[in-house]
């Protein structure tokens, strides 16, 4: 056989680069969809039930869709924190969520993605829910982000004139002349919900009827600018939805969804408008990563999301949720997809064990820029997934307690490769009000999820299976364990202080702005009045 030609050669490659995926060429630009309190089961793709999300499963369609997919952690800050640093909150400090009146936030010495993107040449941009600090630096502004528009935590945080639907219901706030308030669990009465554009607070309480849109036109128009100034962007989009309390669109189809259904299809139509903004803009060199922070919200019974199969039946025989604040898969594992025509192959399915942990090292991989030293990172690079040449993902990974049972940020539940073993269990409060008392196991209960995807029955531990599987679960725990407590390990702030509260105007009944000029954070050396937010 004769040594084929320099134009055979040639020609072979060019018709293999016709089907396969495209080599990277420059710096591609990002979109990070963050979505609250999502359930696996709230998209179409994933749920045959859920007929919302034509937008969603029309990006699964044209990309990719992952089904082993977690959040770093099963509630809002930490979630949010191991996402923007690739780092569990038992390194980066961030085990539980911050208060309105937290002083901290994300420890200073932790490097954000958007700091690194930066560096690299990039626009950044934070639209949405932020919840990892306001006061001083910890306010995105100076967290690598070129822009802020947004919520500084959880829009339920805060009271409203549009309350929107939560359960229980929440009182809109308060104004001069009413009378005095009753005191409602679970609800904030006393300060209202603050919007911010960078260190303004531009209206104070929000409507939330029409923050979806706003977010939309903010997100357009960042992609603008970024695309006419020529520069690679990173947008990171956290949205409201589905996190209570949920608004419902001025003109909801009439198509029996409930109010939940309604608020999904908002949320779709929104991710279905950044699509399209990202592909008049930069398609073919934009990638569109979605997913979500955590899982739903099981006590807010049909305000809460879809789990899927994801039923954590063992701990629902025993009490409580199975779901968010908790290590069983509804808690963390998380509806996720990646677009990126001509690069993410079309119509393909993941099965790789992946997690939010993995986009900090991806897109810094992708961008070209090289990750922070002087630490030890829990994600991955796992763009050879992203592009089809491999469906490798995690052999080891760690599920951090996050509010139902145990010490919150520690680690007592990890997954290697089917396997799944818990040294603590716990149910957050269900619908029905029950809470799963914490149970500790030694040894541990263990679940293969290729069988049991419902995690109802644990492994027999005198079974052969357990006694196989069991030490090398127990030698990736100890290693785990290991690798955190030698690494470089930060420690938030968790104090807190009234005078740091976002407030617009401190003469007014809930801090209301309305009509007045807005209020503007002063640099973090200059003092403050009180309740002044910085």
């Amino acid at each position: 056989i004769g040594t084929p030609s320099p134009l055979s050669v040639l020609l072979a490659v060019a018709l293999v680069g016709l089907s396969a995926p495209q080599a990277v060429c420059g710096q591609p630009s990002f979109i990070v969809i963050l979505a609250d309190d999502v359930g696996w089961g709230d998209l179409g793709a994933n749920w045959a039930e859920t007929k919302e999300t034509p937008h969603l499963d029309e990006l699964a369609a044209k990309g990719m869709r992952f089904v082993d997919f977690h959040s770093a952690a099963s509630t809002c800050s930490p979630s949010r924190a191991s996402l923007l640093t690739g780092r569990l909150g038992a390194r980066n400090g961030v085990t539980h969520n911050f208060a309105v009146t937290s002083v901290g936030g994300l420890p200073l010495n932790e490097t954000t993605l958007a700091e690194v993107l930066r560096e690299a040449g990039y626009s950044t941009a934070a639209i949405g829910k932020w919840h990892l600090g306001h006061h001083g630096h910890h306010h995105p502004s100076f967290r690598g982000f070129d822009y802020y528009f947004g919520i500084p935590y959880s829009h339920d945080m805060g009271c409203t004139d549009t309350p929107g639907y939560n359960l229980p219901p929440c009182p809109p706030c308060p104004r001069h002349g009413t009378a005095a308030r009753v005191a409602r669990k679970d609800c904030y009465t006393e300060v209202a919900l603050p919007l911010f554009e960078n260190l303004t607070i531009v209206q104070q309480p929000v409507n939330l009827s029409s923050l979806a849109a706003r977010y939309a036109e903010e997100a357009a128009r960042f992609i603008q600018r970024a695309s006419d100034s020529g520069r690679p962007f990173f947008l990171y989009l956290a949205l409201a939805h589905m996190h209570v309390p949920l608004g419902v669109p001025p003109s909801p189809p009439a198509s029996g969804k409930g109010i939940y259904g309604a608020s999904l299809s908002e949320m779709d139509a929104l991710v279905g408008r950044i699509k399209q903004v990202a592909d008049r803009h930069g398609k073919g060199n934009t990638l569109l990563w979605f997913t979500g922070d955590n899982g739903p919200w099981a006590q807010k019974c049909e305000l809460g999301g879809r789990l899927g199969p994801f039923v954590g039946t063992w701990q629902q025989q025993r009490g409580g949720s199975p779901a968010k604040q908790t290590t069983w898969e509804g808690g963390h594992r998380v509806p996720a997809l990646a677009y990126w025509p001509g690069h993410i192959p079309a119509k393909r399915t993941s099965h790789a064990l992946l997690s939010t942990l993995d986009i900090f090292p991806t897109l810094v991989a992708l961008a070209g820029a090289a990750l922070p030293p002087s630490r030890r990172f829990d994600g991955l690079d796992v763009s050879p997934v992203l592009f089809g040449r491999s469906d490798v993902g995690h052999k080891v990974l760690l599920h951090p307690n996050s509010g139902a049972a145990g010490k919150e940020g520690e680690i007592e539940t990890l997954r290697l490769a089917q396997y799944k073993a818990f040294y603590t269990t716990g149910g957050a409060m269900a619908c029905d009000g029950s809470i799963g008392p914490a149970e500790h196991h030694q040894p541990p209960l263990i679940f293969n999820l290729d069988r049991d995807i419902q995690e109802q029955e644990p492994l027999d531990t005198a079974s052969r299976e357990y006694q196989a599987v069991l030490p090398a679960l127990s030698r990736a725990y100890a290693q785990a364990l290991q690798d955190i407590s030698t690494d470089n390990v930060s420690l938030a702030d968790y104090s807190k202080d009234p005078a740091v509260t976002p407030c617009c105007d401190t003469q007014r009944l809930a801090c209301r702005c309305p009509g007045a000029p807005a209020a503007t954070l002063h640099p973090p050396t200059q003092r403050r009045a009180p309740r002044l937010c910085l």
